[in-house]
């Protein structure tokens, strides 16, 4: 497997080498094969290249097996004129990867923010919605029609839904068989109406998958009170960009929330978070997002070529960072005590050892 390398802004490059150790640990110890091949987009290519993210890339990444993208800073790029191009962005709307997978659950030795475990996942409609750089072919869909008036639009097509309802319910019927959609179909009644209207109907293929749904505020307040009562929640890009924050969270850290962004041909794992520029350099970093998203592009790419060992690679990596968190060798945002680079150190010893 050839793996694209593109260690992002900030604290990008500490992260991403410590997933760079866990890689070629878990790829010796099941003979994966992995191929890393480092690139860079983001700042560092926009000052070497002129753009934070080139075509010459895109091509490399899709003559490749998977891509593993750091975190970049985002809102620094504001003109792409100027080659300020959103990296994540670009990728997920050049590869078509509309599917944006993001677990989210408790781990023994983490303090949580509920009172109950949960276990869920919060799938994401990654190419359409109210994100102004992905709506139209050229440009944005966002104007400034006067200097005292906005218009933004939202896409919602019917390709979209039904296929990101597809993916919700193909992940709930291997977990516990339970589709949560949530929408604002109160306010947004026909881009929403439709929404729901193509889940439900997608759900009559999965009789034995339970479907709800929610109104996204409500949903906020119950992810609150009881995250335990849900499986995998099926929503729209934006509602699903807020969920999924808000879930990480309530688990105990954005930093230990991994991320796919999956298509029918490719896929992105890609941390959670953001660049962090004011503890970059520092070496006190969680890399645990990163690695977990690893993880879930090695199970992608198993799953794809029907390679077990692969999602052999994917558990141990999961089942090694529960127990780094369990005796508290990670980094003190999570109660631990080590660095990033010995974080990555811990995590190799305890996963070469299994």
């Amino acid at each position: 497997m050839k793996i694209i390398v593109i260690p992002g802004d900030g604290i990008g490059p500490e992260t991403m080498a410590a997933c760079d150790e866990v890689l070629s640990a878990v790829s010796q110890k099941f003979q994966l094969g992995l191929e890393l091949e480092h690139a860079i987009a983001g700042h560092e290519s926009l000052k070497s290249l002129g753009a934070t993210v080139t075509t010459e890339l895109l091509e490399k990444v899709k003559n490749s097996d998977g891509l593993m993208l750091g975190p970049m800073a985002t809102y620094d790029f504001k003109d792409e004129s100027k080659g300020e191009i959103n990296p994540s962005m670009f990728f997920r709307k050049k590869l078509d990867l509309f599917a944006n997978i993001r677990p989210a659950k408790t781990y023994p030795g983490i303090a949580k923010r509920t009172a109950s475990d949960f276990d869920l996942i919060v799938l994401r409609e990654n190419t359409e919605g109210f994100y102004a750089d992905r709506n139209v072919e050229s440009g944005g869909s966002e104007m400034l029609i006067t200097p005292d008036v906005v218009i933004s639009l939202r896409r919602i097509t019917r390709q979209c839904c039904e296929r990101i309802a597809k993916s919700a319910f193909e992940l709930a019927k291997n977990r516990k068989k339970h589709v949560t959609i949530v929408h604002k179909a109160n306010v947004l009644k026909i881009g929403d109406g439709m929404f729901i209207d193509i889940c439900r109907e997608t759900a009559k293929a999965y009789p034995d998958i339970k479907v709800d749904d929610l109104i996204v505020d409500a949903m906020m307040a119950h992810a609150v009170r009881a995250p335990e009562k849900f499986d995998v929640i099926v929503t729209t890009n934006m509602f699903g960009d807020i969920l999924s924050d808000l879930t990480a969270e309530l688990s105990g850290s954005l930093g230990l929330a991994g991320t796919l962004n999956a298509g029918a041909h490719y896929a992105m794992g890609q941390a959670a978070h953001g660049s962090a520029p004011d503890i970059a350099g520092q070496n006190i970093a969680n890399p645990l997002s990163q690695i977990i998203s690893a993880a879930m592009l090695l199970e992608w790419h198993g799953q794809r070529k029907g390679l077990a060992q692969f999602k052999l690679a994917a558990q141990a990596i999961e089942e090694t960072a529960v127990h780094l968190m369990q005796t508290a060798q990670v980094t003190p945002d999570v109660g631990g005590h080590l660095k990033t680079d010995s974080t990555a150190l811990a995590f190799v010893k305890h996963l070469l050892s299994r």
